[in-house]
């Protein structure tokens, strides 16, 4: 298992990153979570196993490249706080 925080910026807000986002995490076994951040920047936090998270983030990167100028990506320590990642719900929006 892996657990990763990407930091997206661009004209990330109001576009249905968030929405897209949880849509691309169900056809992954993923857990974690996407919110707006107050600085304009949307933040993705996601767990799994490593091929399931990469699989999941050249995703996001295809599906929603042309809405960020930049991904910041730190690896973190896995927490399982999302629950398990073969769940439907491990993978929620924030509001």
């Amino acid at each position: 298992m892996i657990r990763k925080a990407v930091r997206y910026t661009g004209r990330v807000q109001g576009v249905g990153f968030r929405a897209t986002t949880a849509a691309i995490a169900r056809g992954f076994d993923v857990a974690g979570s996407v919110e707006n951040l107050e600085d304009g920047r949307v933040l993705v936090v996601v767990e799994g196993q490593a091929e399931q998270v990469g699989a999941f983030l050249e995703v996001m990167d295809t599906e929603l490249g042309r809405h960020f100028l930049e991904a910041d990506t730190q690896d973190q320590p896995v927490t399982g706080e999302f629950g398990d990642p073969k769940a439907l719900s491990a993978f929620r929006v924030k509001y």
